[in-house]
């Protein structure tokens, strides 16, 4: 598979993006790259900072101390430096990292990051990289579910037994995000639906897309 592929996936929180685009990662041996950490990083930064997440002079500020690498074990995936995985999905990072995310400037940034990253070849995860980032991608990705299997798949990836409340969360994410990214497929994207699929059906279709428009690839 040529070096620079760019495979997009988007979709709701709770769909199956991160689950699907690891698989896929791992099977076309492709860097996985989970955008939405690197705003949650921002998020914890500003937390641990005390800077508000209406103050974009100092999330910007924040933002130029963050180091983003990809980590050169299989399976190869983001890393954020200073931040382990555990500090990035708590409920008060969960509540900020969509008003962290919204200002123009910090978005601006991170798009120029992500592309950078992505440059070399990568299974992109995140709201905007089919629209914004990689508007270009070969393979774009949109991920469906319903709120209640959502609700239930983000309950078990936090290890909880409150989904009720994971719902209540999600919804106002949701509401949230949709203030920064109307939650549509990008054109050109192909639509998945992860409950109708399942989580092995899922990237079975994905791999069989990808091998349609590469069929070099390894897929």
């Amino acid at each position: 598979m040529s070096a620079a592929v760019v495979i997009a996936v988007d979709g709701a929180a709770g769909s199956g993006k991160s689950t699907l685009s690891r698989g896929l990662a791992t099977a076309l041996r492709l860097p996985y790259v989970n955008t939405g950490l690197m705003y949650r990083a921002l998020a914890a930064a500003a937390i641990r900072a005390g800077v508000t997440p209406d103050d974009e002079p100092g999330l910007l500020a924040l933002i130029e101390r963050l180091r983003f690498t990809v980590s050169d074990a299989e399976p190869r995936e983001l890393l954020v430096e200073g931040f382990p995985p555990q500090a990035l999905t708590t409920a008060e990072v969960e509540s900020t990292v969509s008003a962290v995310a919204r200002h123009p400037r910090v978005r601006a940034w991170m798009r120029d990051r992500q592309r950078a990253i992505g440059a070399t070849g990568a299974v992109m995860e995140g709201r905007d990289i089919a629209l914004v980032v990689f508007p270009d991608a070969r393979v774009k990705l949109f991920l469906r579910a319903a709120a209640n299997s959502r609700s239930l798949r983000r309950a078990s990836e936090r290890d909880t037994h409150d989904p009720a409340a994971i719902a209540e969360a999600m919804r106002a994410r949701d509401e949230r995000d949709a203030r920064t990214n109307v939650l549509e497929p990008a054109p050109g994207s192909i639509v998945l639906d992860t409950d109708e699929l399942g989580i092995r059906a899922t990237l079975e279709t994905a791999l069989e897309i990808v091998h349609d428009a590469w069929p070099e690839s390894d897929a």
